[in-house]
């Protein structure tokens, strides 16, 4: 912990993301005016003093949609790393550990959506789903949990067969008992890396489906939905599509400086490899 502090970086992440989280979690301390109340006297006005990130074509003020959007976006972003890392974590640790025929089938399943590009696949699960931003959600839960069920089996394919492991085996545990009290404990730091990092992945994810017009739908304040809605008054009205971008950059700098600051701390010997 001493060296995660001193490494400026990651510190400078989690600050950054504790920042996005405490806004997220308490939106209404921060945006004082409602994000959907319209105001036609008030159209695509500047940012000043009484709107600090202007207004958008309705009038709508962009700060408080942008704070709201915040509050979407990495509350998405969370629960779709949170559900699809648990759900690959649980099944790559049984795959893994009891191999046969269950490893095999859920190993070939992996390699079909690991194949394709992420963002086609979760367009293709939006297609079939429907547009929406909880259908989004739930494209990119299916599509990412192989990713942390290859991850969890590779990891318990080289624990169990280590000496505690035997050990644990020759005295009787059970092994259930083997894999979540005894091995999982020595695999969690890559699937946590892992998690930490894919945070900022999601919000992007979500964003471009949401750019798409496959996501969030109007007149959801999403942070990618709102670059959307921006980007018809680019030139007139840069604030619009800008301010909502880089809280979006902000977000995905956090994780990625936090997810590597962990990697060094916790797992010296992959930082070097």
């Amino acid at each position: 912990m001493k060296r995660f502090f001193q490494g400026g970086l990651g510190l400078a992440g989690a600050l950054l993301l504790l920042a996005l989280v405490v806004i997220s979690t308490f939106p209404h301390l921060f945006a004082r005016r409602d994000p959907y109340a319209i105001n036609a006297d008030a159209r695509l006005r500047p940012p000043a003093a009484a709107h600090p990130f202007g207004t958008d074509e309705l009038g709508r003020d962009v700060f408080s949609r942008v704070v709201w959007g915040t509050r979407i976006s990495l509350g998405s972003a969370l629960l779709v790393v949170g559900a699809s890392g648990t759900a690959g974590t649980l099944l790559g640790l049984v795959a893994g550990y009891f191999g046969g025929r269950l490893d095999e089938a859920l190993m070939r399943v992996a390699d079909v959506f690991i194949a394709f590009p992420a963002l086609i696949m979760a367009m293709a699960m939006v297609a079939l789903l429907g547009p929406g931003l909880t259908n989004a959600m739930l494209a990119i839960m299916i599509i990412w949990w192989p990713q942390y069920a290859r991850l969890a089996r590779g990891q318990v394919a080289a624990e169990k067969v280590k000496p505690y492991s035997e050990a644990a085996r020759a005295v009787g545990r059970r092994d259930l008992g083997i894999l979540f009290r005894h091995i999982l404990p020595n695999c969690w730091v890559p699937i946590l890396i892992k998690a930490t990092l894919d945070i900022g992945v999601a919000i992007l994810l979500t964003a471009s489906l949401s750019f798409l017009g496959l996501g969030a739908r109007p007149p959801t304040p999403e942070l990618g939905a709102l670059v959307t809605q921006g980007r018809e008054h680019l030139l007139s009205a840069w604030w619009y599509s800008t301010f909502p971008g880089l809280v979006m950059f902000v977000g995905v700098l956090a994780c990625n400086l936090l997810g590597d600051s962990l990697r060094d701390v916790l797992d010296p010997v992959l930082s070097t490899n």
